[in-house]
């Protein structure tokens, strides 16, 4: 079977509105030069749309013409490596995603430690803001946790006392296990995080996590984030105000 052949086959198996990479056509190495010379006879006859370099979508056609992938289909191709996660929805979207904000912002932020990413289709906007640690399909959920807490301050028309339930509720949820992962993630961001999330644990009582995490800390930092004892009875502990 030719190489275009093949990737006629696996594109007519694709459902609409799907993007994709050479990653998901099954190519040996030595198949992508003819395969990239497949992929342009397909867009040249409208079968195929390329978003950017290498990333490529199937088109649904609909009485209003032809429509754009969904978000989610859009952004899957750059969250991942064929099936490893590299990168995670932050920032604005994900605060509000959380409930920490009403805002919808009209650029998602995206965080990846290995690449840039950047992204101008149609009402999607997308730029790469660098994760602090490399990004797995494990850690990505302590890592979300860990950036609404770091930008806690800064979240836009944020309720500081719902913010703080919210939060709360998240990490009292975790298993002891997933609690020590978030305790070991947050070693790598800055002190004021470290700092509102060992205030966090005092009032979950996670004693243990809280005593680790006061040693990572220089205990004459202060750290203004508009938090007073009202909101969170261990604020003061964390020189936190």
């Amino acid at each position: 079977m030719t190489v275009a052949k093949k990737i006629k086959q696996k594109i007519d198996s694709i459902k609409e509105g799907t993007t994709f990479k050479y990653y998901h056509l099954g190519l040996q190495q030595n198949e992508y030069i003819a395969a990239a010379k497949a992929m342009e006879r397909l867009i040249k006859k409208d079968k195929i749309k390329r978003i950017s370099t290498g990333v490529f979508y199937k088109p649904v056609q609909s009485v209003f013409g032809e429509l754009y992938p969904s978000e989610e289909q859009l952004l899957k191709t750059y969250l991942f490596q064929g099936s490893r996660r590299i990168a995670y929805i932050t920032g604005k979207t994900l605060y509000n995603r959380m409930g920490l904000t009403t805002q919808v912002p009209e650029i998602i932020s995206v965080a990846c430690r290995i690449k840039r990413i950047s992204i101008n289709i149609g009402t999607l906007k997308i730029k790469t803001r660098k994760s602090y640690t490399d990004v797995t399909n494990k850690n990505y959920k302590y890592l979300e946790i860990l950036d609404a807490i770091k930008d806690f301050r800064t979240i836009p028309d944020i309720d500081f006392k719902s913010a703080i339930s919210i939060l709360k509720y998240k990490i009292e949820n975790y298993s002891d296990q997933e609690l020590s992962e978030l305790f070991r993630y947050s070693i790598h961001y800055p002190p004021r995080t470290r700092a509102l999330l060992g205030a966090l644990f005092d009032e979950l009582e996670k004693n243990e996590l809280a005593l680790k995490l006061k040693k990572s800390m220089n205990p004459f930092t202060y750290f203004n984030i508009g938090i007073t004892d009202k909101l969170l009875s261990s604020a003061e502990n964390w020189n936190i105000k």
